[in-house]
């Protein structure tokens, strides 16, 4: 645990930095997020609102911790394994839980989380190798699912009405589409990546 906290330098950071330490808090929050999707039992009422609001908090976090540890130098390798496994864990939590709540098809559960935890699992396995980085589409794929998670969580529908479930249909379809394309394209890279190297 020694090392740099918070301040900019050149030498070896603490495991225990602030960007690790947000990245950890992420993570404790996941079991308080569904704790209070299932005392609010279906009932849309303030704990769901309180859940939405933990959600969008939580994931708005995820830049955060990102943006401190590149600009302060602040990148560990517990940090590197840890950041994927925390937004894993919140979009997977909310995911389940609005199937759950027979909000979300199981199908679409499915699919998001296979490509997530698959490709997730799969990067770790390269790292010996090789860094496939995350390209354009797979930041746009988070950022999308994160929306529309969001969407989902706040119940819209009693201020706006019914329709709002177009809206949520819309962006869940955009964020599986984004999802499947962005896996796919992420496995070809490291088909291509592999291929050359045994040129």
């Amino acid at each position: 645990m020694r090392g740099r906290v918070v301040r900019h330098g050149e030498t070896p950071a603490s495991s225990g930095n602030l960007a690790n330490i947000i990245t950890v808090v992420r993570i404790l929050l996941a079991p308080v997020f569904v704790l209070l999707l299932v005392l609010d039992g279906g009932q849309d009422g303030w704990l769901r609102l309180a859940a939405a609001a933990l959600f969008i908090l939580a994931i708005a976090t995820d830049g955060v911790d990102g943006m401190l540890a590149r600009r302060r130098n602040l990148v560990t390798d517990l940090g590197i394994l840890l950041d994927p496994i925390a937004d894993k864990l919140l979009t997977g939590a909310a995911l389940v839980m609005l199937a759950v709540l027979a909000e979300l098809p199981v199908w679409v559960v499915v699919v998001i989380l296979v490509r997530e935890w698959g490709i997730t699992l799969f990067r770790f396995a390269m790292l010996r190798d090789r860094v496939i980085p995350a390209s354009r589409g797979g930041k746009l794929k988070t950022v999308v699912q994160a929306v529309a998670i969001s969407f989902a969580l706040v119940p819209l529908w009693q201020l706006f009405g019914e329709w709002i479930h177009i809206v949520n249909t819309t962006l869940m379809t955009a964020a599986v589409v984004l999802t499947v394309v962005t896996g796919l394209d992420y496995l070809v890279q490291a088909w291509r990546q592999n291929r050359a190297r045994s040129q």
